[in-house]
């Protein structure tokens, strides 16, 4: 009896290690797939990055102007938050603080709240939220739940849900776009129109495509930019400036 028990507990101490052993690889491979997935900053971005002060969730551009309104940013999903950072320090240099949030996996889904820790981290200033394709749609969700001490939304590329509908709330929005997008889901972008305010601002940057809303190189399913990504980071910010000048 004594040998039997002690033959169970051996099988199932291997039943135990397989399944570990099971669960590692299934957890690793994914791991391994998604980092196929994401898409990382171009050099000069990530160079410009490097200058910014990175903290444990958010990258932060400082403008040296706390009292002006601050962009809190939401990438696009499976872009590395570096990417942002030329139009990022653009805005910054023209005195407007941006704090670019970093996510689990690059993925906003997995992390909406996190703006909530740059708020509670500058009690004291106001916030745009902004966000480039997944990323608006998480931003404007949690400028809904969270509408205290955020002023206007600006969306890359993106579009609000249901859940993300600003039309009920009293603040500005800017949506920007590239006539050149291959990627931005054209019928679910003129449905979201319904969500947002009726003064909303919209902009169409010609010659620029979805990845140009960020530096990190072509995007699979886009179209080819016909400009420069560095003329398109410019016109970013030139355009989100103009925009944040009625604060």
């Amino acid at each position: 009896m004594e040998k039997e028990n002690k033959s169970k507990k051996r099988s199932f101490k291997k039943i135990g290690l397989w399944i570990l052993a099971i669960s590692v690889i299934i957890v690793g491979g994914s791991y391994l797939f998604i980092q196929t997935l994401t898409y990382g900053a171009t050099p000069q971005a990530q160079q410009v990055s490097q200058e910014a002060q990175t903290e444990k969730n958010v990258t932060f551009y400082d403008s040296g102007n706390p009292e002006a309104v601050g962009i809190i940013f939401y990438p696009g999903a499976f872009v590395k938050p570096e990417s942002y950072s030329l139009w990022a320090q653009q805005i910054a240099d023209a005195g407007h603080d941006v704090y670019v949030m970093h996510f689990p996996l690059n993925l906003a889904v997995l992390g909406g709240n996190r703006a909530s820790e740059v708020q509670e981290q500058r009690p004291e200033q106001s916030f745009v939220l902004a966000g480039h394709s997944l990323g608006g749609v998480m931003a404007s969700r949690y400028a809904v739940a969270n509408p205290e001490k955020i002023v206007g939304m600006i969306f890359m590329a993106s579009y609000p849900d249901e859940k993300g509908a600003l039309s009920e709330l009293d603040i500005p929005v800017l949506s920007i776009t590239g006539s050149k997008d291959g990627v931005l889901n054209q019928e679910a972008y003129e449905s979201g129109k319904q969500y947002l305010p009726a003064e909303t601002t919209y902009e169409v940057i010609e010659g620029g495509n979805h990845a140009g809303f960020g530096s990190y190189g072509a995007q699979k399913g886009d179209d080819e930019a016909t400009i420069p990504n560095e003329n398109q980071q410019e016109i970013i910010s030139q355009l989100v400036l103009e925009w944040l000048a009625q604060f």
